[in-house]
């Protein structure tokens, strides 16, 4: 819901650091695994039992994955750079849920099922629904330039590292928040479908 917006503010700083990045020969690919790699680091800190001190790699990582397509646009973006941006960006979204299960597989289990079960269910939609939207030539560029069609939502990037972020400023309230927050990721693939069906309907 806030990606739109937030897209607005940090596209033209991003894409600053992304010239001069590309300037001294970094490539997309590269800083999208670098980006991985600090959100890794970030779920294993959790996972040990450092959730604050967390924060630090967690924030690094959503930089990267911010400066990898400011990167792209300066020098040349690709299909697979796309494709492999998505494919480490989900794995992040359920690293961390996951690393708080295993912080306290007693107290977050149930709860970290359910909401990495949830972000499984809005992937599906989001996907699928930009697979229909390429085929039917479809554009938007309202949370700025991207290799796939991105669909809007109750809940989108932005508002998931905040609840990350809030994640780590508060563990022990995982399970509730957890509960809340994959409520309202099938509340946004319940909609995302709602929305395919009446633009996609034959």
């Amino acid at each position: 819901m806030l990606d739109a917006f937030a897209r607005r503010l940090i596209d033209p700083p991003l894409d600053a650091i992304g010239r001069s990045l590309a300037g001294i020969g970094a490539t997309p690919n590269v800083v999208t695994l670098t980006g991985l790699g600090l959100g890794v680091i970030a779920a294993v800190v959790i996972a040990m039992g450092a959730p604050l001190l967390a924060l630090l790699p967690l924030l690094a990582s959503r930089l990267a994955d911010g400066l990898d397509g400011a990167v792209a646009r300066a020098t040349r973006k690709s299909d697979f750079g796309g494709y492999l941006d998505i494919a480490c960006d989900f794995f992040f979204y359920g690293a961390i849920p996951l690393a708080f299960v295993v912080l306290d597989p007693i107290a977050n289990g149930v709860a970290g099922a359910f909401l990495i079960a949830s972000f499984y269910f809005n992937a599906a939609s989001f996907l699928g629904y930009a697979i229909l939207a390429e085929k039917h030539g479809m554009e938007t560029s309202a949370q700025g330039s991207k290799s796939l069609y991105f669909s809007n939502g109750l809940l989108e990037g932005t508002e998931t590292i905040a609840f990350f972020v809030l994640l780590c400023l508060v563990p022990q309230h995982f399970a509730p928040l957890a509960w809340a927050f994959g409520a309202l990721c099938y509340a946004t693939a319940a909609l995302r479908l709602w929305g395919a069906r009446a633009v996609f309907s034959d």
